[in-house]
């Protein structure tokens, strides 16, 4: 691997003290501030040019005020040149208000609205949320889709339906590689990738694998399929941190990707680290 500049397209931020964090309860090792410290600390030696800041599922009531923490640890932490905030799109018309005032950001890249914990795997198609989608092509914003496996098929149409938007798939689409089933989550990810305005993010499968004893040799076969169907350049790196730390670090994280796509060009390794997600998010 030979990248001269690393852009992490998926780091968290948060500090309980600041803003509650429903999910967090349940998960006593994340339970804690993890701030620009803590992650230039956990990255070591690995350099980390730029960074976009991804929502935390903190209460849906303090949106903004989750933007307006991110931006005020700018000054110490340069590197954050982007942020996905949360919106609530299922309101449709009634999300362009906040739509609005999050424009008023320059950091605000992009836009996610949890999907992850909807039972209804079709909730992504109600005619408000639908809307709501739309409205982020009249704001430049990008929308990040952050699901469970099952949900791929749902989030495949959401895509066609709204192409003047563009979408980046988190973590795959969470592939349940603790169970090594790689179909049919494959032949619905392929099925995604056919559409041209989506992209995915190749971050958060430590946390879909065996916490205490996966291998990159497990990955490797979910890896194979992302990169094959996206191709090297819609495909963008994400380290997931902290979230991550559940079941390694920084460094194996990038050790396990290298094992998993061994042979590669500089140059593909460049828009994977770096490229692709300064032109995703325009940082």
């Amino acid at each position: 691997m030979n990248i001269t500049s690393l852009v992490d397209a998926h780091v968290h931020l948060w500090n309980p003290r600041v803003l509650r964090y429903p999910w967090l309860e349940d998960l006593p090792a994340l339970n804690r501030a993890w701030l620009p410290g803590d992650f230039a600390a956990a990255t070591g030696p690995v350099e980390v040019a730029k960074l976009v800041f991804v929502e935390c599922g903190r209460e849906p009531g303090q949106a903004l005020a989750e933007v307006d923490w991110i931006e005020s640890l700018v000054p110490d932490e340069p590197r954050l040149r982007g942020m996905v905030a949360h919106a609530a799109l299922e309101q449709g018309a009634a999300a362009r208000g906040e739509l609005a005032r999050l424009a008023e950001r320059p950091l605000v890249k992009g836009v996610r609205r949890l999907l992850q914990g909807e039972t209804d795997a079709d909730f992504c198609l109600g005619p408000d949320f639908i809307a709501g989608v739309r409205l982020l092509a009249e704001f430049g914003f990008t929308f990040d889709l952050c699901i469970r496996h099952e949900q791929l098929g749902a989030v495949t149409e959401l895509v066609r339906r709204v192409p003047e938007v563009r979408f980046v798939l988190d973590h795959l689409g969470k592939p349940p590689i603790r169970a090594g089933q790689v179909e049919p989550w494959a032949t619905e990810l392929r099925a995604l990738a056919r559409l041209p305005n989506v992209s995915c993010k190749l971050s958060g499968l430590l946390t879909e694998a065996d916490w205490q004893h996966w291998r990159p040799e497990q990955l490797r076969p979910f890896v194979d399929v992302a990169v094959a169907a996206f191709g090297f350049d819609r495909v963008l790196f994400g380290g997931d941190w902290p979230v991550l730390t559940l079941a390694g670090d920084y460094s194996r994280w990038l050790a396990a990707l290298e094992v998993c796509l061994p042979g590669v060009a500089d140059a593909d390794w460049e828009k994977l680290f770096r490229i692709n997600a300064e032109n995703f998010y325009h940082v």
